[in-house]
């Protein structure tokens, strides 16, 4: 792989740079909790899932849309018999998914640092969802100081891609994106022309599962410092 043309080094956030996804988790055992009087914790999430699909393309990703599919999935499943503290507890949990502390992975900090000091590439966050919770994320992650450019869009296509890279003014060779989701942050970055380095989480949410594949502008790494030794 010849790195010698990146300028751009893009990061996912979610699960790339901090702990994501567990959080959501978290709040969707908590549901499955409160609704046991009406369903067992599969059917809550199964619900849960098929809800948060139905509801993509007109809601989109992010802690809003998910907190809408939340309640719409109680109310559902409890047939309509939901109590108000029982929604306000739902809500009262969707408030939380916007304050969780995003505290970085293991390793990410230090390599950005390096990576920063060295001046060779632009290093800029590149992520889906909704515009005031991303950026409030990467502020309480305290990693803002590293990022020259931060981009949030609706979803993670080819063509957000090149966009990035058109906003950047670079060409999509010139671009690494770094990620740990195969579905939205190396299949459509590699489809743009882009490289990309796959940094694979241990928890994936449903609607990001997908199958994997090789590829020649492709690497996968286990640990985040490892981007130490492929950009040197």
């Amino acid at each position: 792989m010849n790195y010698e043309l990146i300028k751009v080094v893009a990061f996912d956030a979610d699960d790339t740079l901090w702990d994501c996804q567990t959080w959501f988790d978290e709040v969707e055992q908590q549901c499955c909790e409160l609704l046991a009087p009406w369903a067992t914790a599969r059917e809550v999430s199964e619900g849960l899932f098929a809800t948060e699909r139905k509801n993509l393309s007109l809601t989109g990703y992010g802690t809003k849309a998910f907190t809408l599919s939340l309640i719409e999935n109680a109310v559902r499943v409890s047939h309509e018999q939901l109590t108000g503290d029982i929604v306000m507890r739902l809500i009262e949990l969707g408030q939380h998914l916007l304050r969780f502390p995003t505290t970085p992975l293991p390793e990410v900090e230090e390599t950005l640092q390096q990576l920063a000091a060295q001046r060779n590439y632009r290093l800029v966050v590149f992520t889906k969802g909704e515009l005031m919770d991303q950026e409030a994320k990467l502020q309480r992650s305290g990693l803002e100081q590293y990022f020259s450019h931060m981009e949030t869009v609706s979803n993670k296509t080819e063509r957000e891609y090149r966009q990035l890279c058109e906003n950047l003014d670079v060409a999509p060779e010139q671009t690494l994106m770094v990620g740990n989701s195969f579905r939205s942050d190396i299949a459509p970055a590699l489809a743009a022309g882009a490289w990309a380095v796959h940094i694979p989480y241990h928890v994936v949410w449903e609607l990001e599962k997908s199958e994997e594949f090789p590829h020649e502008r492709l690497k996968k790494i286990s640990h985040f410092s490892e981007l130490l030794d492929i950009l040197g």
